[in-house]
């Protein structure tokens, strides 16, 4: 869960995320028709659990909005920046209209208000997280720094976060169905896919913690770093597996017996690549 920080967002936006309703919010709502509101694309979360919606139906139809909408204009109606889960109980209670309060957003921050909101209250998993800092870099040229300030999180948890996603489609889907936390998979990053997939499997079977996932993935990746070929230096290894740790993707070093040699740095996105080039760069 997001600790509430100073995202620069200004006092109006941030009041417009938090659970409560204040009385400087309510003045700027107004009534806007359900029928002219379309969903968010930049909409990170993915899963809306039916029990969830159907208690929050049931509360809107005893007492109704009490939290507006966060909406911006769109076309002839409007788009959903926050409050989607209140917009669907609203449609399944039967409302015609919501109370909701209009900004014009840009459509970066339309999708850090989507963030925010829903990891305010712990909704996203990490897998959601990872693949909307991802587009905020991707999309919108930000770098990592930049997504952790506009969040509100260390960027050593967006690397982190961004990382998951050279998992599997299956590791990525036991984290989605949180099976997984973000602590246990991440030991699993850079894995051969059966293995990570093994532990995986292994770690749900057996409740292992995120440091007994450490180790057994230190385990599995000891053959691969342990037992090389005769002519292999220790020293080459041990600068291997030194570059390997700073800049958190794989790399090979292979020397030949006249001096030179070849440097291997494996990435599977472009984000990595700036990563390091930028490593490089500075």
């Amino acid at each position: 869960m997001v600790v509430a920080k100073n995202r620069g967002l200004g006092r109006g936006l941030n009041a417009l995320l938090g659970d409560k309703p204040t009385p400087e919010v309510l003045s700027q709502a107004t009534q806007i028709a359900i029928s002219k509101i379309r969903p968010n694309s930049y909409q990170p979360r993915t899963c809306f659990p039916a029990d969830e919606l159907s208690m929050l139906t049931e509360s809107i139809r005893k007492e109704g909005v009490l939290m507006p909408i966060l909406l911006r204009p769109s076309g002839d109606g409007y788009e959903l920046i926050a409050g989607e889960r209140r917009w669907r109980a609203s449609q399944a209670a039967g409302l015609l209209e919501i109370p909701a309060v209009v900004r014009d957003v840009s459509d970066l921050q339309a999708l850090e208000l989507a963030i925010i909101e829903n990891e305010q209250r712990d909704d996203l998993s990490a897998i959601e997280s990872a693949a909307a800092y991802h587009r905020m870099i991707d999309e919108f040229g930000c770098t990592q720094q930049q997504v952790a300030e506009k969040i509100g999180v260390s960027r050593v948890q967006v690397s982190n976060l961004i990382r998951l996603l050279q998992l599997s489609a299956k590791i990525k889907s036991m984290i989605e169905r949180r099976a997984l936390s973000m602590g246990q998979a991440r030991p699993l990053v850079g894995l051969p896919e059966k293995v990570a997939e093994q532990l995986a499997d292994q770690c749900v079977a057996e409740g292992l913690s995120a440091r007994q996932m450490e180790e057994a993935a230190r385990k599995a990746a000891r053959p691969a770093t342990n037992k090389p070929p005769k002519d292999v230096d220790a020293d080459v290894l041990a600068l291997q597996e030194e570059l390997t740790r700073k800049l958190g993707l794989s790399v090979e070093l292979s020397c030949k017996s006249g001096g030179g040699g070849e440097l291997r740095i494996r990435y599977t996105q472009p984000a990595e690549l700036d990563g390091v080039l930028r490593k490089l760069r500075g």
